[in-house]
């Protein structure tokens, strides 16, 4: 978890010990992860979350200081996992190694399965707005950078207005897996990947790379 963990979490109210303690807080934090998924962030209360988890509502602040705590445990070590991975534009055939860095983050993004309550929380929540904020800014100056060092090396379009071209390469990537959710359908991310590495190489350059 990043240095805001503190902010983000905030000092919880108890933190048990004895085996029988931690099993009630770990059912809070299973029970929780159950209804948000199923009923949304704001839908779902403390008390719903204490009945579902067989216990009484003060147990559940015994714990948590409210449902947005008890989230952000859920999220502990996982926010950067919502995050997007970053191209390489350098290596041998980019567009099936973006293809596969998208597979393996939707594959991330369903296991923990929280991904539609977190945008539900950030219009609510600036301190994770602005955490995610500023990873998103992070992702996009790496990616930024590596379109720099591809047309450095003479790979990219000559014209290629870099800092747009990395802000929509970042935004085509983070939709991937929410087209997916909208749709119903399974998102493509060959095809996106295909799309993406047009908009930085020309053709000729794809071959090229494909070949090494």
């Amino acid at each position: 978890m990043p240095d805001r963990d503190e902010l983000l979490i905030g000092e919880f109210p108890f933190l048990p010990k004895q085996e029988r303690a931690q099993q009630k807080r770990k059912a809070l934090l299973e029970s929780g992860h159950t209804l948000f998924i199923s009923k949304g962030y704001e839908q779902t209360t403390a008390k719903e979350i204490a009945a579902h988890a067989g216990v009484a509502t003060g147990t559940f602040y015994r714990y948590f200081s409210d449902k947005r705590q008890l989230l952000m445990s859920l999220l502990e070590d996982k926010l950067e996992n919502f995050l997007p991975p970053e191209p390489s534009w350098v290596s041998s055939d980019p567009e099936s190694l973006l293809a596969s860095l998208l597979e393996a983050h939707n594959k991330r993004l369903n296991e923990l399965g929280l991904q539609r309550v977190l945008p539900e929380l950030v219009l609510k929540d600036p301190d994770l707005a602005e955490f995610l904020g500023e990873a998103r800014r992070k992702i996009h100056s790496r990616i930024l950078f590596g379109l720099k060092q591809a047309k450095d090396k003479g790979l990219t379009w000559k014209d290629l207005e870099l800092d747009t071209v990395a802000w929509a390469i970042l935004v085509l990537v983070e939709n991937g897996h929410g087209k997916e959710g909208q749709s119903g359908k399974r998102a493509d991310f060959q095809e996106i990947s295909k799309v993406i590495c047009r908009m930085v190489f020309p053709p000729e350059v794809l071959a090229q790379l494909r070949r090494k």
